[in-house]
């Protein structure tokens, strides 16, 4: 892993469509941006500021996430996450999230993902795995 500058920034956005929607887990619930659909697109976009100092091989892993989603968002808005690395403590990394919308801030939080070898990972895996 190249060394993580405090303040890079990474984001990622997409169009909210029907499979985002928090009625899509449940009926019962508003036809709005979900909160795990916004806290995903978080954590694409604390990916997306990481990605260019990782090196062949290397992956990361969400560790923790609190965040609060404060505006409903209805389909066919663009929402955006934003991430911006805060704090670099070896291979575990941490971040500010903010999610917007066509009209506003509709959520914000801290995130931390580790940086990991993907193979020694997927081996670890392995021995959790059912037969």
């Amino acid at each position: 892993m190249k060394p993580v500058p405090v303040g890079a920034k990474g984001k990622f956005e997409q169009i909210v469509e029907t499979r985002h929607l928090a009625s899509e887990l449940d009926s019962s619930l508003a036809s709005v941006l979900s909160t795990p659909t916004m806290v995903a697109m978080m954590e694409q976009a604390a990916i997306e500021a990481i990605k260019p100092f990782l090196d062949a091989g290397e992956s990361s892993v969400g560790m923790s996430v609190e965040v609060s989603h404060t505006a409903a968002t209805p389909p066919g808005h663009r929402a955006r996450a934003e991430a911006e690395v805060t704090k670099v403590e070896g291979r575990r990394l941490e971040f500010i999230v903010r999610a917007f919308d066509d009209v506003e801030q509709i959520g914000s939080g801290t995130h931390r993902r580790a940086v990991v070898d993907a193979a020694k990972f997927n081996d670890r895996l392995k021995t959790k795995q059912k037969n």
